[in-house]
């Protein structure tokens, strides 16, 4: 049978880098791994050499678990560094706190603690507002700091940012997890090693995204402190996140981080998202709202723009209440693609 194409692969819009497709080198990557029989769950070739992959990432200690996607390598590996009565420090808007329908508490059976953030950061002084009353009883236990790297308001930690949390979790027995799913692109932003905001600074476990940055699927768990965990290869099954044939999962990691297509893909990104922000930074009628340091442009408009613009292209509301919206842009964002929306912006604020 062959199969008819049902979209139009010309067609690309800034909804989300979740909607691209599959960089070319993945999809050869895939190729190579099909052919034969190989063991499942895990016990393959191509899994096997995937932790020197991420070893030279993340250093010696790296232990890397691939997953299906991101909510699952952040619940599993948050489950894995807490005990049932503990709980998880992070933002408000935090994708654990917002997009993944509750998982962290039904899955993990954890409580968040969120803080209102202007930009999606957190920072000593505003973790110490829930980083106490430990041996209360009444208290679910505060026991993780999860940040986003890069946070879901498309802002940057520098290392001595990240640093400073890790050093005050630390110094409360408190352990530090970071959502990744765009860790690639903080790299990219701050010109520097996987490992220098990461391993270097003392966090425990990241979770790293592959989906947004060129692969079909997966995402996976990184323990960079062994000593933060316990149960997670159980954890894993438990939370059906564990893949029977893995090795299309570990060989598109080996495709994107053996070389530089992560930090191409990723650069490649962020600079289409600066070009968007010049291209409409001056057009009467919109305001940026956030410094644009990855792949994402976050602007408030006219609602009638909005919606008009929503018809020609795919973006999100972001703040129904303010009617800012976020413009994503991805590994295949072309620059025709920004003149293009840019000109559209222009054009519809005219009108």
């Amino acid at each position: 049978m062959t199969v008819q194409r049902r979209h139009d692969p010309d067609s690309r819009g800034f909804a989300s880098d979740n909607y691209a497709g599959v960089h070319p080198e993945i999809l050869d990557a895939l190729a190579v791994a099909n052919g034969g029989h190989q063991v499942s769950y895990g016990e393959d070739a191509y899994t096997e050499h995937l932790q020197e992959v991420f070893r030279r990432h993340f250093g010696e200690q790296a232990t890397a678990y691939p997953v299906f996607n991101g909510t699952g390598a952040n619940v599993v590996g948050l489950q894995a560094m807490t005990e049932r009565w503990e709980s998880v420090v992070c933002a408000e808007t935090a994708h654990i706190n917002v997009d993944e329908c509750g998982a962290p508490e039904k899955v993990a059976g954890l409580k968040l603690l969120t803080l209102p953030t202007p930009d999606g950061k957190l920072t000593p002084e505003l973790i110490a507002r829930h980083a106490w009353g430990w041996g209360d009883e009444h208290r679910a236990q505060p026991r993780i700091v999860s940040i986003a790297q890069t946070t879901e308001l498309g802002t940057c930690y520098s290392p001595e940012q990240i640093a400073a949390i890790c050093e005050q979790a630390h110094g409360h027995g408190m352990k530090v997890h970071v959502d990744g799913a765009r860790l690639a692109n903080a790299a990219a932003t701050l010109d520097l090693p996987l490992r220098a905001f990461t391993t270097d600074v003392g966090v425990d476990v990241l979770s790293f995204g592959g989906t947004k940055n060129g692969m079909l699927l997966g995402e996976a768990i990184v323990v960079l402190n062994p000593d933060a965990v316990r149960g997670m290869q159980f954890l894993r099954k438990a939370a059906m996140q564990l893949a029977s044939k893995m090795r299309f999962v570990s060989v598109q990691f080996e495709a994107l981080l053996g070389g530089d297509l992560w930090l191409r893909n990723a650069k490649h990104a962020n600079a289409m998202a600066r070009r968007l922000a010049d291209e409409v930074r001056d057009v009467p009628g919109v305001r940026i709202t956030q410094e644009v340091q990855a792949n994402a442009v976050f602007a408030i408009l006219p609602r009638d723009v909005t919606e008009r613009l929503q018809k020609r292209f795919r973006f999100y509301t972001w703040n129904e209440q303010t009617g800012e919206v976020r413009w994503m842009a991805s590994f295949d964002t072309t620059e025709a693609d920004i003149d293009a929306f840019g000109a559209a912006v222009a054009e519809e604020l005219s009108s």
